[in-house]
C-alpha cells in the first residue's frame, strides 16, 4: 500500500488496502477505534486571514489570540504565517512561507488587504487533537489522505513542517467545557477570536458565551456554515471542504462582543 500511495495510483492502492484489511483486520480495527478520520483543510485560511485582519481593526486590537474549536491538528491556527494569493492578484501573509495557497473570488467586493496583526497564542480545541510533532499522530494525518492526490500529500507535508516549528496549545476536550480555560490563556490585551468549521459547534457555543469566564473581553467568533450571500471567496481545495462565506457575515455571525 505504501508503494500504491508513493505512486499517487488509486486503484492499487484500493487493492492494497482490501488485502490488508483480510491479512491484519485486528490491527485495523485496534486502529479504527480508537482513531477519528481527518481531514484539515488550510484553504480556508484564504478566507481566516482576512476576516481575522478586520475583526482586530473593528476591534482597535494590535495582537490577537487565536482559538480553534474542532482543531484536530490545529493547521489553520497559522494561517498568519502561510502565503495566500487570490484570483485577482492580490497577495495576503508571508510570500516567503513553505505554504502557498491561492484562492478565487466571486463578486465585485475586495478582500480587505490589511495585515494581521501579532498573534500572541494559538490554542486548539478538540475531542481528540492531533499533535503534529508526534509521529504517529503525524502518520495518521497522512494516512487520512486520498491515495490519488500527491500534490495534496505534497501540501500537508509543508503544513505538517511549518507547524512543528511553533505548535500550537492543544486542549483535549468538550469545547463547552473547555472553552472558558482556552480564553483564559489569552492575555488581557488582545482579541481573543475563536473560529470553528461546523455551527453545531459554534450554536453550542454562542449559547453560554463562554467568553465571559475571561472576564470583560472582545471575543470574535468565525463559523463557516453561515447562509451564502453574494460576494463571497471561495478557498481552493477538494469540494467538499471549500469555503464560502460573505465578507459581511464574516464578522458578525457567530459573533459574541463581550466589551472592551
Amino acid at each position: 500500500m505504501a508503494a500504491a500511495y508513493a505512486a499517487g495510483d488509486g486503484d492499487a492502492a484500493a487493492s492494497a488496502a482490501i488485502k490488508v484489511l483480510l491479512r491484519m483486520t485486528d490491527s485495523v480495527v485496534a486502529i479504527a477505534v480508537r482513531r477519528q478520520v481527518r481531514a484539515n483543510e488550510t484553504g480556508r485560511c484564504a478566507v481566516l486571514y482576512p476576516a481575522i485582519a478586520e475583526a482586530a481593526r473593528r476591534a482597535g486590537a494590535n495582537a490577537v489570540g487565536l482559538i480553534d474549536v474542532g482543531c484536530s491538528a490545529g493547521l489553520n491556527l497559522n494561517v498568519d504565517r502561510v502565503g495566500i494569493t487570490y484570483s485577482n492578484g492580490q497577495s495576503l501573509g508571508d510570500p516567503s512561507s513553505a505554504v502557498q495557497l491561492t484562492a478565487s473570488i466571486v463578486g465585485d467586493r475586495p478582500v480587505p488587504a490589511r495585515a494581521m496583526p501579532e498573534v500572541v497564542v494559538r490554542i486548539g480545541v478538540d475531542l481528540d487533537p492531533v499533535d503534529v510533532t508526534d509521529a504517529d499522530d503525524a502518520r495518521w494525518l497522512r494516512a487520512c489522505l486520498w491515495p490519488d492526490q500527491p500534490e495534496r500529500a505534497a501540501k500537508l507535508e509543508a503544513e505538517i513542517a511549518l507547524a512543528a516549528t511553533a505548535p500550537p496549545l492543544l486542549l483535549q476536550g468538550d469545547a463547552v467545557e473547555v472553552m472558558p480555560d482556552a480564553f483564559a490563556r489569552v492575555p488581557a490585551a488582545p482579541l481573543a477570536t475563536a473560529s470553528s468549521a461546523w455551527r453545531c459547534w459554534t450554536d453550542r457555543l454562542c449559547a453560554p458565551r463562554p467568553s465571559a469566564a475571561a472576564g470583560p473581553r472582545v471575543a470574535c467568533w468565525r463559523g463557516w456554515q453561515i447562509p451564502r450571500s453574494s460576494p463571497t471567496i471561495t478557498a481552493t481545495g477538494p469540494s467538499q471542504f471549500r469555503s464560502c462565506i460573505s465578507w459581511l457575515s464574516v464578522i458578525t455571525t457567530f459573533a459574541a462582543i463581550v466589551g472592551r
